[in-house]
Parts: structure tokens; C-alpha cells; sequence
């Protein structure tokens, strides 16, 4: 294993070891700005985060909500372009020496050019990739080029899929699994239910690589509830709504800053 994929290889287990789930944060690149992106990303750091998910905007998010879409369209109205995410990737990256992934649909990719693509992304110190709609059948090409360049492949699992299906994308995938805890977009949600749980344990029978979870993640105490079943939490909405209803940028960082924290304590167990 070489590159960043051992970076967030080791932070994993590293939560592991402290007997905690991993506090993994999503936010869009030029979201507000390309440098208030990189400051956001360093303020969710500050407040906790293990490892980030640097959203690529996509003018079709299909598998977003409301809150992301509309954080997206400020970014694209912006001018974000993959050099800019390049750049979030690396000043986040070097100033924090965290692992940074990028979060992004196929098509992006594949009009910029994969080795293009996973060349860039290991050179500005990248952790990897999540895929959301790239079908493992699909994939081979991706992930000839980001085992070359040392970058984790995550795909995402759902509560649909069945034990033979989710036995071929744990089977195509690195880093870890992404497990979406229900069926739809993104956002925040009231629960974040049993079918997460049902769905880790039907994953973690065919893989060894930890299993985090994603989609509906908004408090500490719903983090709680997810770290006591999942090796890692992803928080996206949660943190992108901080930033919209902030009245500034300045308000907006404190305001992902704190929000971290809260969910670090409440995948300690310490909320």
C-alpha cells in the first residue's frame, strides 16, 4: 500500500484502536469561495474531523439534497474548476497532514481524463476517491490508475443492495466502504434507523475494510448512535447548512468548527 491510501488506512485504525468510530466531514470545493472552501475544510480539522471528503461540484448531483445542491451552485456559479479542487486537496492536506478524499460523479472524471485525473489527485496528496455512481462492473480502468497512484477506491453501498452484490463492490474497493444509511439523497434526517446497522453488519460479512456511514447525520447524538455500529460517520449536510445560514464567512467557519466538536465528543461517546 503506498501513497495517502496508508494515511487514511492508519487514522482509521487509529479510531479504531481508541475504541471510537472515525469522524469523517464532507464539503464542497469553492463553497463559499475556493478559499473559504480551504478554510472550512481546515476549521472541521480544527474542531475534530478525522478525514474530509472534498465534494466535487456536479451541475446533476442526483444523489444530493437541497442543502448540497444549492452549496454546488454557488461553487459552479463561482467558476470551481478540477484544478481548484486540486488545490483545496492540497492546501488542506499540507496545512493538517490529514487525509483528504474527493467526492465526485463518473462523468467529471471521465471527460478530464482518468490518468489525468488520479495523477493530479496523488500529487496534491489525496487519499482517494468516492464513487458514488460508478458501477464496480465499470470500474476497472479507474482503479488500474488509482492503485498506480496509491488512491483508496470507495464505493458506496445502499440497504438495496443484496449479500452477492455487496460482496463485489467490497470486493473492488480500498480505504473503506461507504454505507448510505437509507434510500435517497442527501440531508439531514430526524433518524438515522436500523437499516444502517443491518446493512454494516450484511457489509462487514464480506470485507475487512471498515464500514462508515453516511446520509442523515446532522447531531451528536445521532453520531453516537451510528459510532455504536460503524467504524467511521459521515457528516455532509449537516456542515454545508452551517456555512448557508451563517450572516459571513467568519461565522460560518466558527460555525463548522463547533459543529466538529460537538460530533467528535458524540463519537466518543463523550457528548
Amino acid at each position: 500500500m503506498s501513497g495517502n491510501i496508508q494515511l487514511l488506512t492508519d487514522t482509521l485504525a487509529g479510531a479504531r484502536a481508541e475504541g471510537r468510530s472515525a469522524l469523517i466531514a464532507y464539503l464542497p470545493a469553492g463553497f463559499p469561495t475556493v478559499d473559504g472552501g480551504i478554510d472550512a475544510i481546515k476549521a472541521v480539522f480544527d474542531g475534530g474531523a478525522d478525514v474530509v471528503e472534498v465534494g466535487l461540484p456536479h451541475s446533476d448531483p442526483v444523489l444530493d439534497g437541497p442543502v448540497i445542491q444549492t452549496a454546488d451552485d454557488i461553487a459552479l456559479r463561482g467558476g470551481v474548476k478540477i484544478a481548484d479542487v486540486m488545490r483545496t486537496v492540497r492546501e488542506a492536506h499540507a496545512a493538517t497532514g490529514k487525509p483528504v478524499l474527493v467526492m465526485t460523479y463518473w462523468n467529471p472524471i471521465d471527460r478530464y481524463g482518468v490518468e489525468r485525473f488520479t495523477a493530479e489527485l496523488a500529487e496534491a496528496g489525496g487519499a482517494g476517491c468516492i464513487l458514488p455512481d460508478l458501477p464496480v462492473q465499470e470500474s476497472a480502468l479507474w482503479r488500474e490508475h488509482a492503485e498506480k497512484h496509491g488512491l483508496a477506491t470507495v464505493f458506496v453501498v445502499a440497504p438495496s443492495s443484496k449479500d452477492a452484490r455487496l460482496a463485489e463492490i467490497t470486493a473492488a474497493g480500498s480505504g473503506f466502504v461507504y454505507a448510505a444509511s437509507l434510500m435517497g439523497v442527501t440531508g439531514t434526517r430526524e433518524s438515522v434507523g436500523a437499516q444502517a446497522q443491518d446493512l454494516v453488519e450484511r457489509t462487514r460479512a464480506t470485507t475487512a475494510l471498515p464500514v462508515c456511514v453516511g446520509l442523515g447525520v446532522s447531531n451528536a447524538a445521532q453520531a453516537a448512535e451510528v459510532a455504536g455500529f460503524a467504524d467511521g460517520v459521515i457528516v455532509g449536510s449537516a456542515f454545508v447548512k452551517r456555512m448557508l445560514d451563517a450572516p459571513d464567512e467568519a461565522a460560518g467557519l466558527e460555525a463548522v468548527r463547533e459543529l466538529a466538536a460537538e460530533l467528535a465528543k458524540g463519537v466518543r461517546g463523550t457528548a
